[in-house]
């Protein structure tokens, strides 16, 4: 597979941005082959005791259960242990960076182990992964699937694993870099509204064009250089170049499992972990990878899926 465009030019005479404080550590494999078993529940048992003891995941054994919170059990309850292959989390280890040690992609251990908002992994917990005889019918294209990266597998695996006790860093106000293992905390409530991040038209509207190609944002022209505009309250979840197609791209969480995103920016401005107010200047706009022409690709979000921004913009004059 031919690599993917070069990421857009950093513009002449302007500061360097801080740099991005997130990436894809190396995670070395080292899951276990748990046997399908049955377990009786011991005095003073928990999900995670009999999780250690069996190396099944608790999520997993409360699942197959049917198990629900406040995930109570009792002495002499049979519990059905599911057999499978076991990853368990290591200190800041991302849903990407584990996927890629097993080489099978992130959404699929993600449905696998049915993760939802946020999204944050646990030390200590055990992820059931894809089985080998899966993992060996996989195709080429799956194959390379598992090393490429896209806007939801950064909601859904970008962030690092809390501490079993601990709790997500709270939003700082400066660009200060915050540790790539470091957890930062979601806002706890969405402010309401979204404003446009820059001004300009619309070159290529949300959805799928006569091409076949999906568009999951709007693409607004702009000249390069032209601020862009956190279009709510927030805090930045990532910063990174890590999708090409997008060249540099931000992304805001704003709390309910709403987030936007910013492709094809410049000259950044902010880090992650970092607080932004609605109207505040994160980056300054560049150009698609794909052509010449200065644009700001913007999506908003309702957890993973994209929703048309046209539809939570204000309209325009």
């Amino acid at each position: 597979m031919a690599p993917g465009p070069p990421p857009p030019p950093v513009s002449e005479n302007v500061p360097i941005s801080p740099p991005p404080a997130w990436q894809v550590r190396t995670v070395t494999p080292s899951a276990a082959e748990v046997a399908a078993s049955t377990y009786v529940v011991k005095s003073g048992d928990t999900l995670r005791a009999i999780s250690n003891k069996t190396g099944a995941g608790s999520e997993t054994i409360a699942r197959a259960n049917h198990i629900d919170a406040p995930f109570k059990i009792i002495v002499g309850q049979r519990l059905k242990i599911p057999g499978g292959r076991y990853h368990r989390v290591g200190k800041g280890e991302t849903g990407i960076a584990i996927s890629r040690a097993y080489g099978v992609e992130w959404g699929r251990i993600a449905q696998l182990n049915e993760l939802a908002e946020p999204y944050v992994l646990r030390e200590g917990q055990r992820l059931i992964l894809p089985s080998q005889r899966e993992v060996a019918n996989m195709t080429s294209d799956q194959r390379e699937a598992a090393f490429r990266l896209d806007i939801e597998d950064l909601i859904t695996g970008s962030e690092p694993a809390l501490a079993t006790r601990g709790s997500p860093k709270p939003p700082v106000v400066t660009p200060k870099v915050v540790s790539p293992t470091v957890t930062v905390a979601e806002p706890p409530r969405f402010a309401g509204r979204f404003d446009w991040p820059v001004r300009g038209p619309i070159l290529r509207r949300f959805g799928r064009h006569a091409s076949g190609q999906q568009n999951d944002g709007v693409n607004i022209g702009t000249p390069r250089g032209t601020s862009i505009t956190a279009a709510a309250d927030g805090v930045v979840a990532y910063v990174g170049q890590d999708i090409p197609a997008y060249g540099t791209l931000i992304l805001l969480r704003h709390g309910d499992g709403w987030l936007s995103a910013y492709g094809y920016a410049d000259s950044i401005t902010v880090t992650r972990g970092q607080k932004v107010v609605r109207g505040q200047t994160i980056a300054k706009s560049g150009s698609s990878p794909y052509n010449a022409e200065p644009q700001l690709h913007f999506e908003i979000r309702n957890g993973r899926k994209p929703v048309d921004p046209l539809s939570m913009l204000p309209s325009r004059s």
